[in-house]
């Protein structure tokens, strides 16, 4: 038995699908190839290797007659474009009706009862960018103490808190409680604590952030669990399936401290599934509408891609995938409903895949290579 590792660059698209203007998206978005084209090209030779620039087009990355990985783009079934449902098909979870949204606020009964838990009304309740209105209601909430509540165009109720005015474990039991409260139908798929430092025009969020998502029906995780294979997650793998089905769990900083700790398993774990999520590309980078750091953040990975085959024993396999798109050149700061590459490394012969249907061939990927474990 081997290890298998999937590193999901969270927002990481490549094209968007034939649905997406359902989803509120302009036309032409492409995370990754659009931010090539706006830098003029990006340095991606590890993953020009494996075949991403077969994918879509990526000025700088060109496509390979034999790419080392078997790679495709994946098209998403399930309805949404946000990182639960993203991961969840991923795990061969299906989402055929999309989580509630709230593009004018909660309403006054959800604002009323998240009131009554914390004990004075909410700031915000709107949507909003996180640093955004962290910046405008900043000052007030450390005046007041009372939350800024904000959401997006995503299904998330978002809680944020000045560390030194609301202190962490109280922040985490206002939004454990959330969680209980946003039942049907008003069942979000997340609630995040998103605490933050500094001062008026100067503040910054902190990685003490928590996701409290709903809870997943069973998935390839708990598959893999009652079979005894572990299930070992770095960043907030572990708060989107709430813990199913994982064995171990560690907290990351940032994109670089995922990539060590993820070189730690590998230097100590023999066996088993490790499931790694990238949140800056997403969360510092997409979001934010930042270009050039998301083309410095790809190729800072890149970099590391080295270092992580030469921790590959034989056996091992890797897919690099993506939840959905988030593209930084596109109107607003909402995700993009996007194809997502699938770039899976093995001892096979590489080979292009063209469009696969469904997210959820990394669910079975990984189950078909435990298969003479899973069938004993």
């Amino acid at each position: 038995m081997a290890r298998f590792i999937t590193i999901v660059l969270d927002s990481g698209g490549v094209g968007a699908l034939p649905d997406a203007a359902t989803y509120g998206d302009a036309s032409g978005a492409n995370t990754l190839g659009n931010v090539a084209r706006r830098l003029g090209g990006l340095h991606l030779p590890n993953f020009e290797r494996l075949g991403l620039g077969n994918l879509t087009a990526i000025a700088g990355v060109a496509p390979s007659a034999q790419p080392r990985a078997r790679v495709a783009r994946l098209r998403e079934r399930s309805k949404g474009k946000d990182t639960i449902t993203g991961h969840w098909e991923m795990a061969g979870i299906i989402t055929q009706v999309p989580f509630p949204t709230y593009p004018q606020g909660f309403p006054k009964e959800v604002v009323d009862e998240f009131t009554r838990i914390v004990g004075k009304p909410p700031l915000g309740n709107k949507t909003a960018s996180g640093t955004e209105i962290i910046e405008e209601l900043g000052a007030e909430h450390i005046a007041t103490g009372r939350p800024i509540l904000y959401t997006s165009a995503d299904s998330v109720f978002q809680v944020a808190t000045h560390e030194e005015v609301v202190p962490l474990p109280t922040l985490y039991s206002w939004c454990e409680q959330a969680r209980a409260m946003l039942v049907a139908p008003h069942a979000v798929n997340r609630v995040i604590a998103r605490p933050f430092i500094g001062t008026p025009g100067a503040f910054a969020r902190t990685p003490h952030r928590r996701d409290y998502a709903i809870e997943p029906p069973p998935s390839v995780l708990d598959t893999l669990a009652a079979k005894g294979i572990g299930v070992h997650a770095v960043g907030k793998i572990c708060d989107i399936y709430c813990g199913h089905g994982i064995e171990t769990t560690v907290r990351v900083a940032d994109n670089r401290d995922a990539m060590e700790k993820t070189f730690e398993l590998l230097e100590r774990v023999d066996n088993g599934f490790i499931f790694v999520n990238l949140n800056d590309f997403d969360s510092k980078y997409g979001h934010r509408r930042n270009v050039r750091g998301y083309g410095d953040a790809l190729e800072a990975l890149d970099s590391l891609l080295p270092r992580l085959e030469s921790l590959l024993r034989p056996g091992d396999e890797v897919i690099f995938t993506a939840d959905h798109g988030c593209d930084p050149t596109a109107p607003g700061s909402d995700h993009t409903r996007e194809f997502v590459p699938f770039i899976h490394l093995s001892e096979k012969p590489g080979e292009d895949l063209g469009i696969i249907e469904g997210l959820d061939v990394v669910g079975k990927t990984v189950t078909t290579a435990f298969d003479g474990i899973l069938c004993n």
